[in-house]
């Protein structure tokens, strides 16, 4: 099985850990945490492919409702244990956005869009389900508060463009790419970096 589609499966299951994880503590039942796992999973990739007018991966691919499926079925029996490992979760989910990032970039690049247009949709494809995640659960989303999130992304997404200009391996160039966004949201967490606050 190719390596990328590997990531992006287990990012979708982490994603869906993530989301099924706050409904959880939501004290929202299984529906409910199935379903906000699953808007979490797929909602940065569907609204990419809805602006490319492509049909979603995950309507022809069963693969990722399976790991959906997994993603929240670990967190509903295992949901203490994981508030434990929050730490790791937050490995795989910086890993996760990485990858679905420079794929985003990557699809977006495919499907003849601009360059700045393909550098929103990367970001889109690994921040915009977290959004609706907490829209749901009637928070403060992740990428308006001070934490570096999706400026990851953006300067991960960038770095793909700026590479893939100087015509380096795309493999090389993904890998490298994805990298530093998830050393940059490793560094964000554990050093607690963020950006300025408007106004006071």
């Amino acid at each position: 099985m190719d390596i990328i589609y590997s990531i992006d499966l287990l990012g979708t299951m982490v994603f869906a850990i993530s989301g099924a994880m706050a409904a959880n503590r939501k004290g929202i039942d299984v529906f409910g945490a199935t379903f906000t796992g699953f808007v979490t999973a797929i909602g940065g990739g569907s609204l990419r492919d809805v602006f490319l007018n492509l049909r979603p991966i995950w309507v022809d691919d069963g693969n990722y409702l399976i790991a959906i499926l997994i993603g929240v079925f670990i967190s509903i029996v295992a949901n203490k244990r994981l508030d434990r490992l929050a730490r790791t979760l937050t490995f795989f989910d910086a890993i996760g956005i990485g990858f679905f990032c420079i794929v985003g970039v990557q699809k977006s690049l495919l499907h003849d869009s601009s360059v700045p247009a393909a550098v929103i949709l990367g970001m889109f494809s690994s921040v915009m389900g977290g959004v609706i995640r907490d829209t749901l659960m009637n928070e403060t989303p992740l990428i308006f508060r001070k934490e570096i999130y999706a400026t990851a992304c953006l300067s991960g997404a960038i770095l793909y463009v700026a590479l893939g200009s100087l015509n380096v391996d795309p493999g090389v160039n993904t890998f490298l790419s994805a990298s530093v966004i998830f050393i940059i949201r490793i560094l964000a967490v554990k050093y607690k970096f963020s950006l300025p606050v408007v106004g006071g």
